[in-house]
């Protein structure tokens, strides 16, 4: 298990949202304007939250990268105790495990950097920690630190490096980073818009359980953006969608049924 961030869930909510526009589009034209206002959305959401999830506490579990028993014990105990309030002494926990190169620990001091929990705070030795952890595979640092290039909260956003960075957590299976990075090609957010890989990381999302993923990607496939138009997946996807809560998906569902009845 690891200490992580509480993962924000913006970037499901701007897919959400687009969908959401999307099926009471008139026609199949291409993702125009609808988008664009669950792009303010997110950049909005994310402005006023990215980071700041931290206040909720720290998450532990570190499927990735195998701890001992008792370094996981030391990570835990110190996790409580930032909970708890005891902020010195999870720091100095915090610290004794970033001194035997636990990428949890890094990540963790990097957050209380970041959150002024630090003797001497700073946003320069957060980002240098969050580079380090996400160098040694914690996926975790790695989208956070596209959110953080993303919303600017180190400086002036930078989304070439909020994509990068989207990227490699999203080929390291973070589902979140799948959506970000999709959402980031089908915008054309620090990049050339590109329907094929924005199609490719919706659908990465969709399979790992994410609604409006799913129900994106079944829009992509109804009207052929990105991927061959192909009703028969449209309608499956659309279904998996309805099936995981999504609202509009079956009205998606039955719709289809009637184009494709023979």
């Amino acid at each position: 298990m690891h200490s992580s961030l509480a993962p924000l869930r913006t970037s499901r909510a701007a897919t959400h949202a687009s969908r959401r526009t999307s099926a009471n589009r008139p026609d199949g034209s291409c993702f125009g304007p609808w988008i664009r206002r669950a792009a303010r959305a997110a950049r909005a959401a994310r402005a006023a939250c990215a980071v700041c999830a931290v206040c909720a506490g720290f998450l532990i579990a570190w499927p990735a990268l195998a701890l001992s028993p008792a370094v996981q014990a030391e990570l835990d105990r110190a996790v409580a105790q930032h909970r708890e309030g005891r902020i010195d002494r999870a720091r100095r926990a915090f610290e004794a495990l970033a001194r035997q190169g636990v990428p949890a620990a890094w990540f963790n001091l990097a957050v209380m950097h970041l959150e002024g929990e630090m003797p001497q705070a700073s946003e320069t030795e957060a980002l240098r920690l969050l580079h380090r952890a996400a160098a040694a595979g914690f996926v975790t640092a790695q989208f956070a630190l596209g959110q953080l290039y993303e919303s600017g909260r180190l400086g002036k956003p930078d989304l070439v490096q909020s994509l990068r960075w989207y990227e490699v957590a999203a080929e390291h299976g973070s589902v979140d980073a799948q959506v970000a990075a999709g959402t980031g090609y089908f915008l054309g957010r620090g990049v050339g818009r590109s329907m094929d890989r924005a199609a490719r990381w919706y659908r990465e999302a969709a399979k790992g359980g994410d609604v409006g993923a799913q129900y994106l990607l079944a829009s992509m496939y109804e009207h052929g953006d990105g991927v061959d138009r192909d009703l028969r997946l449209a309608r499956y996807w659309y279904d998996i969608a309805a099936q995981n809560g999504d609202e509009a998906a079956p009205g998606k569902v039955r719709e289809l049924d009637e184009r494709l009845r023979p």
